[in-house]
Parts: C-alpha cells; structure tokens; sequence
C-alpha cells in the first residue's frame, strides 16, 4: 500500500501540517525539520501527487523569466546567464520550475498578462531591458507577482532590485586615489546606458570630494564594445597631458582600452593603471591582469529568486532595492604607488 502524508509525518516525528509546509517551500520550516521530513519521503518511497496539488491550489510552481535573448547574447551579456543561474538555483530548491520567455517590451505586456490569467505561471522575474510603462500599468492594475531585475528609469510601481553601480563607481576612484594616482579619466557608454552613467557618476562624486578637477576630454562616451574601447583611449591619450590611470565602464571597453595602450607602447601599470568593473569575460586573460570592481550576479539572480517567491506568497509585499553590493579585486594593472 503507498504511503501517505500521516505515514510521513509519523516517521518524521511531526504533524501533517509541517510535513505540507515542507513539500511547498515555506520558509518558516528549520532546515532541521526539512531535512527530517525528506528523509523520511525517501525511506516511504512518498511521492506527493503535485499536479493534483497545484491544481487545487491554483498554483503551476512555474516562474516565467522574461528577458530579450538577441543571437550572440552570450558574448555581448554575459551576465544575463548567471542571473539565469543564479535565480534557478534558488526556485529548485523551493520546488519551483524556471521558464525562459524571449520577448521585446512591446509584446511583454499581453504576454505576461495571458499567462497569468489562463494559471500558466505563478509569477515573472522580469530584466529591465524589457519593461515600459505599458507593462508597469498592466501589472500594477492586474496585481500580477513579479520582480523587475534592474531599476526602472521612469515613474513605476514596479517591485525591483539592482547593483548599487554608483557605488561600484565609488569604489574604483576611491581605490585608485589611495594608490596614489591623481588624474583619473573614464571611458564607457553613451548616456543611454545607465550602468555606466551611475558608475560614471559615483567616479565624480569622488573626485568632487577629493576638490579634483576632470581635465576636459578625460571623460569619453562611446559603443559598449572593444573598438569603441580603443577609439576612446587613443581619444586621451592624444590631449597634451594624460591620466596616470583609466577607469573602464566594462571588460568590453577594458579590452579596447588595453589594446590601444599597448598600441601606444604604454606600460601597464608602470605608465598607466587601468580599472574596470566585473571580472569576465576579459580581466583575468588580459595581461596584466585587470583590477576589477566585482559584482556577483549569480547572487543577483538568487536574491531575485527569493524575493520573486515572497511576492508570490505576499502579493501586497513591495521590493525596492539595491543588494549584492560590489567587492574590488586587486590585480596587477594597478601599481601601489605610495
């Protein structure tokens, strides 16, 4: 005869209620208890019926992360797939299954809104690079769970969460004003890209408190990408006087930029420091290697998975945060000079 949900409990020393509460993710369990009960599911050979289950509790167990996933994405964002991972990991482990939807933020809104009402998906993890205001209107009016993965840049209601870049920005000047470099320019992308923007941004915050004047044409905007990187460097390293270091915007750019000093028949660090943000996909295969502000966006992706299931669980609970803060990796492209 199979086994039975009282069969479990009885085993594991509890009630039929915790035993419940363990097969659906509830986070008020001790992993001392959850541990029991799984325990005692293997020993009974219990398998709960979950299609039955979810059904009678509306429920599909099913997170939909909706994203815009272009060809050779995973060259130009990389970090797009451990956010993936990192959310993943976590909806596992509560029982909950990760579907990818790629889309454009035209069509995002029917689409998140269908599946929601026809019970296909539970709730949406959704990348900033895909929302409008049109979404932000549907979701807020049809009371849909989700979680925005970047901080919308316009009047929303949205629940979301970011990197604190302007920090991460701050950390790069910081650093490289302790180091003992004193004339600090940076490159990155046009003022549409708002990661650079906000590090840019944390970068004169700095220097502002530092009383440090920004040579004009020590900050360049351009493409995201390597050549840019190139193009931008060679820009300063044409003015009259030159940095005695470079902050990069992104390994892109990082990589552009190194190019283009050794080019120039620049040293790095011995010349010229230069600091970028993230460690992949370049800063560690480039030589020297590149001291980085790093930011884990494996973690990114599980804080976003944790809190998407809260707002499942507690639909009136409302998320506005900066989290997975950045950590600085010391490498050799910066040189101590004190």
């Amino acid at each position: 005869m199979a086994a039975t949900i009282k069969d479990v409990a009885l085993r594991a020393n509890t009630s039929t209620a915790t035993v419940s509460k363990v097969m659906n993710g509830s986070y008020s369990i001790s992993q001392a208890t959850i541990d029991r009960v799984n325990e005692a599911m293997r020993e009974l050979d219990y398998h709960p019926n979950l299609r039955a289950r979810n059904f009678s509790k509306k429920s599909t167990k099913t997170v939909v992360w909706v994203t815009s996933l272009e060809k050779d994405v995973s060259f130009s964002n990389p970090h797009m797939f451990e956010i993936m991972c990192g959310l993943e990991s976590v909806l596992s482990e509560k029982g909950y299954l990760l579907m990818v939807k790629s889309i454009n933020a035209k069509d995002a809104v029917e689409y998140m809104k269908e599946m929601y009402h026809a019970q296909l998906a539970d709730g949406f993890v959704v990348h900033a690079s895909v929302i409008s205001p049109e979404l932000d209107e549907m979701i807020y009016h049809e009371e849909i769970p989700h979680l925005i993965v970047g901080m919308p840049h316009f009047e929303n209601h949205f629940c979301w969460i970011d990197v604190n870049n302007r920090l991460a920005g701050e950390q790069a000047a910081k650093y490289l004003l302790q180091q003992g470099y004193q004339s600090l320019a940076f490159i990155g992308g046009t003022d549409d890209d708002k990661i650079t923007m906000h590090r840019l941004n944390g970068v004169l915050s700095v220097l502002k408190e530092h009383d440090l004047i920004v040579p004009k044409g020590y900050v360049q905007q351009g493409e995201s990408e390597c050549d840019s990187g190139y193009y931008m460097t060679e820009q300063i390293l044409n003015k009259e006087s030159k940095p005695d270091a470079i902050i990069c915007a992104n390994n892109y750019i990082a990589y552009g930029c190194m190019n283009a000093l050794r080019d120039k028949a620049i040293c790095v660090p011995e010349e010229m420091g230069v600091i970028t943000f993230d460690d992949y996909p370049f800063s560690q295969i480039l030589k020297p290697m590149l001291t980085v502000v790093n930011v884990d966006v494996f973690d990114l992706g599980a804080q976003a998975g944790k809190y998407v299931l809260q707002k499942i669980k507690k639909p009136n609970i409302h998320i506005e945060s900066y989290i997975t803060y950045p950590v600085l990796i010391e490498r050799a492209s910066t040189r101590r000079m004190m």
